[in-house]
């Protein structure tokens, strides 16, 4: 039978206790017996059940003083009071306090039964609520557009990584070219619709804290470990639990917390800080960088083991420059997406000379660019459709083609050519060159390293 939730059961009576464990255990409740207060919330806060039934007297304790601190730790477990009190006042004054509802004794199991699910199916509405509410807002950055070799190569890719369900994925590739969704992608996929629900996607910068901050958020703290510890606290990697976490820009971690996150990976274990035990956690890790991580093993600046870790199963996310077909896709998709937004339904597409410059424009931004671009088209201008007059002045003036001189551009056959071998034929040119030197052929090629390593596999270059 599938557990539907966990339930502390905490009253000094010993009777009641076994009545009502019994009876939640048959309707597929996982339970916990507790007579006494000495060392209950520890036990409540190690278990994190759903809900606590509580009783309001306790012989050395008030259930009174257990709800608030429940409370006052931030805990999501909801309350439900036990009282032998008619008047009820009690246990009123207890609702204020945060109690989800109260019970008076004597009390039928059935009427249990009906509280506890209710509180369970609420929470389970609230969090599929809430769910949906997220991920409308994020329905848009889940789907990956482009029909260019790159992107299609890479959606194969993607698919094989979730249909294996591997659980350590490195995700490269310049600011702005869609690293994270290609993450949330893996997410979407690797867990099916049901399990989705329950399967979090938790992100965290890991550029833009600092290192004793991140090492306790990643791995959470004891009461007490330090000066501001008040109470415990989970870390990421523990609320990723069945599902995924992603280290964004992890080619900024500091060395320390590096040999710290390889042995989570190994392991599959994190230790809280303060802690003397390990918590197991089954989670997918997928990192992200737009650093040379091999150039930055090379200055010391990351581990050369975690290195070996993370490319073990890794993803290139090649820049717009280089899939300019994908470019009026992405704009009109944009443009669509917005137009709905800000309810512009007016703008309807762009005009050929428009598509013309975006398509000749570098976007050293990326898809971020792109997309921001688009944003401001929408609401800014009343045109039906956008065109080169709209265009802002840098588009003009910062494009691919210009970049050349005319006497160097290649000039195309009349009989048409092979694009594919023609670019294949310049990376070796260009490996030849550098005698083998990735990063001097990828600077010829004003291109990043790991684009020139992403097309030497492609081709299968030597």
């Amino acid at each position: 039978m599938k557990k539907k939730g966990k339930i502390f059961l905490l009253d000094d009576e010993e009777l009641i206790v076994s009545v009502l464990a019994k009876a939640l255990k048959k309707e597929g409740y996982e339970v916990f017996k507790e007579t006494e207060t000495d060392g209950a919330i520890q036990k409540i806060k190690a278990w994190d059940p759903d809900v606590v039934l509580l009783d309001i007297r306790m012989p050395d304790r008030s259930g009174i003083d257990i709800l608030q601190e429940i409370k006052g730790d931030g805990m999501t477990t909801q309350v439900v009071m036990l009282t032998a009190d008619d008047t009820v006042d009690t246990a009123v004054n207890a609702m204020k306090l945060g109690a989800a509802d109260y019970l008076t004794k004597p009390f039928n199991t059935d009427e249990v039964k009906i509280v506890i699910n209710g509180i369970i199916e609420k929470e389970s509405l609230k969090q599929e609520v809430d769910y949906l509410r997220k991920a409308y807002s994020e329905a848009f950055e889940k789907e990956i557009i482009g029909e260019s070799r790159a992107i299609k190569e890479l959606e194969d890719n993607i698919q094989k990584i979730s249909q294996a369900r591997v659980s350590t994925i490195l995700v490269t590739g310049e600011s702005g070219t869609g690293k994270e969704l290609v993450a949330r992608r893996i997410h979407e996929l690797m867990f099916n619709q049901d399990d989705t629900w329950n399967a979090p996607f938790i992100s965290v910068n890991c550029a833009a804290m600092p290192e004793s901050l991140l090492e306790s958020q990643l791995f959470g703290y004891e009461k007490g470990s330090f000066t501001d510890a008040k109470s415990d606290k989970k870390g990421l990697f523990e609320l990723a639990k069945g599902g995924v976490i992603l280290l964004d820009e992890i080619g900024d971690m500091k060395l320390d917390l590096q040999s710290k996150l390889l042995r989570v990976l190994e392991e599959r274990k994190v230790r809280r800080i303060g802690a003397k035990g390990e918590i197991s956690v089954d989670v997918t890790v997928i990192a992200t960088t737009n650093r040379n991580l091999s150039e930055a093993v090379k200055n010391g600046e990351f581990r050369k083991d975690l290195f070996f870790r993370l490319t073990a199963f890794y993803l290139h996310v090649v820049p717009l420059r280089e899939r300019t077909d994908d470019i009026p896709l992405l704009a009109d998709y944009f443009l669509s997406y917005f137009a709905t937004q800000y309810n512009k339904k007016r703008v309807k597409g762009f005009s050929a000379e428009a598509e013309k410059l975006m398509i000749g424009y570098a976007w050293p931004g990326n898809v971020r660019e792109l997309k921001n671009l688009v944003e401001r088209f929408v609401v800014l201008e009343n045109a039906k459709t956008i065109g080169s007059k709209h265009m802002p002045k840098w588009i003009f003036e910062d494009t691919l083609s210009p970049r050349q001189p005319a006497a160097d551009r290649f000039t195309l056959p009349d009989s048409g050519i092979s694009l594919e071998e023609v670019e294949k034929d310049l990376i070796q040119q260009a490996l030849d060159k550098a005698e083998n030197n990735k990063s001097l052929a990828a600077k010829l090629l004003n291109i990043s390293y790991d684009t020139l390593r992403y097309q030497v596999k492609k081709y299968g270059l030597k």
